[in-house]
């Protein structure tokens, strides 16, 4: 079981033992938005921090584990996400929205550890986990040839977003995973919405080419 510490109090990141700090969504009132909750962890309510680790530590480490690789390391960043939203907690202000704030420090922790390593990792897009794998298609339902051309293809394209510059990488992971809307996707880049549709415009033709052969 995984837990960090931070300033003090142990906080968990696995969301079956919040409850043990009695504040799952479903006893906080409907207004208790991130917003709110994130306000009350400005004030060092450590009860509202798990609340909100426990309503985005998937958003995390799947956005995580799709930019760098294995769940270990995805868990293990995810902490570091998670520890830099409380020390970051006093100074923060409701200017955006909680999710693009959060993802915004996903990205530089994200980015530093990529550039630390100096080489671009190979990715599994799809973690095992409560979310499950993405469903192209009922595996029950394809024959063996089909499950392994289905199994093939998805290499082929977690191999093709992963081989992507990290700014790319990240707004097509943004963008196709995570649904986000545009103007999203730039306040985490730090750039403009032109920017990121441009990004992804090049993104998606590299995409094609490199895919091409699964096209025809």
């Amino acid at each position: 079981m995984r837990r960090f510490v931070a300033s003090g109090v142990q906080l968990l990141v696995v969301a079956e033992l919040v409850p043990q700090y009695e504040v799952s969504m479903e006893d906080s009132p409907p207004e208790a938005d991130d917003l709110e909750l994130m306000a009350r962890v400005r004030d060092g309510d450590a009860e509202a921090f798990c609340a909100l680790v426990e309503r985005h530590q998937h958003r995390v480490v799947g956005t995580v584990a799709k930019m760098l690789g294995s769940p270990d390391e995805a868990e293990d960043l995810a902490q570091q996400v998670f520890i830099r939203v409380w020390k970051s907690a006093p100074r923060w202000q409701p200017n955006a929205k909680f999710t693009t704030w959060l993802l915004t420090i996903t990205r530089n922790l994200v980015f530093n550890e990529t550039r630390r390593r100096g080489r671009a990792r190979t990715v599994p897009l799809e973690e095992p986990g409560e979310h499950g794998p993405r469903d192209y298609a009922d595996a029950s339902a394809l024959s063996p040839e089909e499950a392994l051309h289905t199994s093939e293809l998805q290499a082929a394209i977690d191999a093709a977003i992963a081989s992507l510059p990290e700014q790319a990488r990240m707004a097509i992971i943004l963008r196709r995973y995570e649904d986000m809307p545009y103007e999203d996707i730039a306040a985490v880049l730090g750039t403009t919405v032109p920017a990121v549709k441009s990004l992804l415009f090049r993104a998606r033709a590299e995409l094609r080419e490199r895919l091409a052969k699964w096209l025809d």
